[in-house]
């Protein structure tokens, strides 16, 4: 007698993920993360999203010099099975810029998602992941909501604290509370 078998996903590693670009399975051009060891497809980039992003770069980059470094859509190692690429990460300063290798959650002062169309995905699968790998602070920029949601003292289970910002507060970052991020500019 045979013991049934039941299919599974599955999971690729960051090292296999790496490999199917470098084989070019995967091209720079497929808009795709690696989350919890599944590739997923992400939305298009619409002009309130790449606006708001920029207005945010544009921002912080103007505030705090040179006191961190600031990534745009770059990469983020979270384990060996995810992989996502946070719309604006305040990172810690490093001269060579994460040149050697990718930022891990150790790095992030502060990560940002600009929700236009995957709302539901940040607040759950993402805030899921971030917490469980200790970021500290997230924040989902909701674009048809006009409001901010911070989470911020990561747990396994979730984030602790959250709150919910709206146009007409300001937001401090737990990195830098002196720096104050009026909302109305990004609505």
């Amino acid at each position: 007698m045979s013991a049934a078998f039941l299919p599974s996903r599955m999971r690729f590693s960051i090292d296999r993920y790496h490999k199917m670009v470098a084989a070019g399975v995967l091209t720079e051009s497929d808009r795709v993360e690696l989350i919890e060891g599944e590739i997923l497809e992400m939305a298009p980039i619409g002009t309130p999203h790449s606006a708001t992003t920029a207005l945010l770069y544009e921002r912080f980059t103007f505030a705090l010099q040179r006191a961190a470094t600031i990534s745009a859509g770059g990469p983020l190692v979270l384990g060996d099975f995810s992989e996502p690429e946070p719309d604006l990460m305040l990172l810690l300063r490093r001269e060579d810029f994460y040149r050697g290798q990718h930022p891990v959650a150790a790095d992030v002062l502060l990560l940002i998602e600009i929700s236009d169309s995957s709302l539901a995905f940040d607040l759950g699968v993402k805030r899921a992941l971030y917490a469980r790998h200790g970021i500290r602070e997230y924040w989902v920029v909701d674009l048809n909501g006009h409001r901010v949601h911070v989470h911020r003292e990561p747990r396994e289970a979730g984030y602790a604290s959250t709150q919910v910002s709206g146009p007409s507060e300001s937001l401090s970052l737990l990195a830098f509370p002196a720096l104050q991020l009026p909302l109305h500019e990004l609505f």
